[in-house]
């Protein structure tokens, strides 16, 4: 190990005439850059050890040592920190069992004023104790059968309408000795409606001191969001290289005194804000963020889970002021390389003036509830503002404000784009927000123009809402499996981007899925092109034949279109391949806003789209959706404000493409083992998909 430690000095060769060995001292530049890349990845693989080697003008094993030698010495700094810390603790400790001792010894009975019991005594009691607790055991189960026999109804049941769990019944017997009194009377009315006397949220495991705390912390939420919508400088501020809002960390934490809740070097804040004009009522858009279902549908591609856990307070009615409830959200968008987001949280609605509401999220504790995830996410007092306008519109004004720590998780090809506040802040929300209410506008059919069709095929305005609804839902089936909960990951199979493909494997058994084993995989690529340049080659349906394998090869032919906004690339399509005697068809929804787009489409056969097209309910209608998500790369233009590295400046006005594919590999009448050759066939297919689309694109050269 050379002298420097970690610190860049490492061994290059022995010194033959003097028999020692000679060590080069890496220059500073070589340093602060090792310092830099260590800081995001301890780690590094074989790809990236001679990518810097290339870049800082080092061999291989001397990165490689350097590494080694920086992992020790942090390691050491470490342990030596937690060694103090550990030692400081120790001697507390000590310090108070001491003090409990020496506190004991002059402890008197509190009833008489005496001297404590000595051992001998308190065995005698607590054998006192166990007795008695043993008799009055067997008269509860007395009376419990009695109750029962008379009720009609196990004893369990009864329990759980009154709401008062079994460990928690009182034993002592006066208590007893008169419920058997009024077993035995004649005249006993038990109307178990009336003698719950317990609250609602005791009876669903929510004490009332716990619900005190957390009415005074979204109270508290409530007041700080209000001020940070209605204050801009001091503490927001506009970022000179986006043009962004962002807070002002040190004039919020005057204004806002608060601890970090996530103790991670790793972790850092994220804030953003952002206003924009939606097409939807005031009212009705505070209904559908109040509802956990309504909500997961208002921002498909950003809330993959949402539950309403418990309802505290409804609010008054007709306007939902003063409604607070218990939630649960988990978050993903763009690709598996971006880890998912999941809270707990309280969401408390207030209507500040005529017209206006004030929505608010705050993170909770719920030690009741274990997450699942590895990601670690604190949703600061955040949400939005909305205000009614007299056109049936309304403004929203959004603020994002989290505390995360998953910046080693993230993969480096999303890591400016996360890292940025772009990939979770406001303006996805607000653009997410505004393109979904114009979607629900025109399929409720007030700005819908008649459907450009081919063959006739839509009779009645119903079935235009049936397949609307239908490719909505195809849509959140698509966004839902980007996470790829459960994933296996196969880097071995494909060097796309050097991210690999991500696989899921997974047995089907919800209605509006084919039934059986499916295999989802996706990867991930980065493209020199602007993101509008991908997404229009995309829907652009005479270059299909250049990557869809549903085509065969054939080109296609849209037989119905459906607008969903004011945007041309906003709709949703019926594309018939000319395949001879085929009657498979496939259903595409294509959505663009000013951050990112999708594609997302799935084949159906005839009778599946009849039953849409009938007007009839189409939520059993099976459907597997494959697709590509686009975005920007989230680095900084060419001329941007702000100097570059070398690295964005080369890869800057790129974009971000996500491919996703699912492929049902068996069905429960034929069940079949998914192995790795069923794996590696997926990976083919979407290996083969990614490179027909670099060619198409003329970036064939792409590493």
């Amino acid at each position: 190990m050379g002298s420097g430690g970690g610190s860049g000095d490492e061994p290059e060769a022995s010194n033959t005439r003097k028999g020692k060995k000679s060590y080069h001292r890496h220059t500073t530049y070589q340093i602060q850059q090792l310092e830099k890349f260590f800081k995001e990845c301890p780690h590094p693989d074989d790809n990236q050890r001679r990518q810097l080697s290339r870049e800082l003008g080092l061999e291989p094993k001397q990165i490689k040592f350097w590494f080694q030698n920086k992992r020790t010495q942090a390691k050491a700094q470490t342990e030596r920190a937690d060694n103090t810390v550990l030692r400081a603790e120790n001697e507390k400790i000590q310090c108070e069992i001491v003090a409990i001792k020496e506190a004991l010894k002059n402890v008197i009975c509190p009833a008489c004023g005496g001297p404590p019991f000595g051992e001998e005594e308190r065995q005698r009691n607590l054998q006192k104790l166990q007795l008695e607790n043993s008799k009055l055991k067997e008269e509860h189960e007395k009376v419990s059968n009695l109750l029962a026999k008379y009720i009609g109804k196990p004893i369990s049941q009864i329990e759980s309408l009154m709401g008062v769990p079994r460990s928690s019944l009182d034993f002592s017997p006066g208590r007893t000795s008169l419920i058997s009194q009024r077993l035995e009377s004649p005249a006993l009315d038990l109307d178990l409606g009336s003698t719950n006397t317990a609250s609602p949220y005791r009876l669903k495991g929510i004490p009332e001191m716990e619900k005190a705390i957390m009415l005074e912390t979204a109270a508290g939420a409530m007041d700080e969001l209000i001020r940070l919508l209605r204050i801009n400088e001091p503490v927001w501020i506009k970022s000179p290289a986006d043009g962004r809002y962002v807070l002002h960390r040190d004039s919020y934490e005057r204004m806002f005194p608060t601890a970090n809740h996530l103790r991670n070097a790793t972790a850092r804040i994220e804030s953003s804000r952002d206003s924009g004009m939606v097409a939807m009522s005031g009212m009705h858009l505070v209904e559908m963020i109040i509802d956990s279902d309504k909500w997961s549908d208002l921002f498909p591609t950003i809330v993959t889970k949402a539950k309403t856990i418990q309802v505290l307070e409804t609010g008054t009615s007709g306007n939902r002021s003063g409604s607070l409830q218990l939630m649960y959200e988990q978050m993903h968008i763009l690709s598996p390389l971006v880890p998912p987001r999941e809270f707990y949280f309280l969401r408390h609605c207030q209507q500040i003036e005529l017209g206006m509401w004030v929505i608010v999220d705050v993170s909770y504790e719920c030690p009741k509830e274990k997450s699942s995830l590895p990601s670690r996410s604190w949703r600061l007092p955040s949400g939005c503002m909305i205000q009614d306008l007299p056109n049936g519109c309304s403004k929203v004004t959004w603020v994002e404000h989290v505390e995360v720590d998953d910046k080693t998780q993230t993969h480096r090809l999303y890591r400016d784009l996360i890292c940025g506040a772009t990939a979770y802040g406001a303006e996805r929300w607000v653009a997410t927000l505004r393109r979904m209410c114009e979607r629900f506008a025109y399929s409720m059919g007030e700005t819908t123009p008649c459907c450009e069709l081919g063959g006739g095929v839509f009779t009645l305005p119903e079935g235009k809402k049936s397949i609307v609804k239908l490719s909505h839902r195809m849509v959140k089936n698509f966004c839902g499996i980007l996470s790829m909960s459960g994933k296996l990951d196969f880097p071995q199979l494909s060097e796309v981007n050097n991210s690999g493909v991500r696989v899921s494997v997974r047995n089907s058994t919800e209605p509006g899925q084919p039934c059986g084993m499916i295999v989802s995989a996706a990867t991930s690529l980065w493209l020199p092109l602007p993101p509008h340049n991908v997404f229009n080659f995309f829907r652009d349906e005479r270059t299909r034949v250049q990557w869809d394998v549903l085509s065969s090869g054939n080109p296609v032919h849209e037989i119905a279109h459906i607008s969903n906004g004011s945007h041309v690339g906003n709709c949703t399509s019926i594309i018939r391949p000319s395949i001879p005697n085929e009657s498979m068809l496939i259903l595409q929804e294509t959505c663009i806003d000013t951050l990112g787009s999708l594609v997302v489409y799935a084949p159906i056969d005839m009778p599946a789209i009849n039953i849409a097209l009938s007007g009839e309910d189409p939520s059993d209608v099976p459907i597997l959706p494959s697709g590509f998500v686009i975005s920007s790369d989230g680095r900084p233009e060419i001329g941007s404000s702000g100097a570059s590295t070398s690295e964005n400046t080369e890869k800057s006005s790129g974009s971000l493409l996500t491919v996703a594919f699912q492929i049902l590999v068996s069905s429960p009448s034929s069940p079949k083992q998914v192995n790795v050759e069923s794996v590696a066939t997926v990976n083919t297919l979407i290996s083969s998909t990614v490179q027909r689309i670099k060619t198409a694109l003329n970036c064939s050269d792409l590493d």
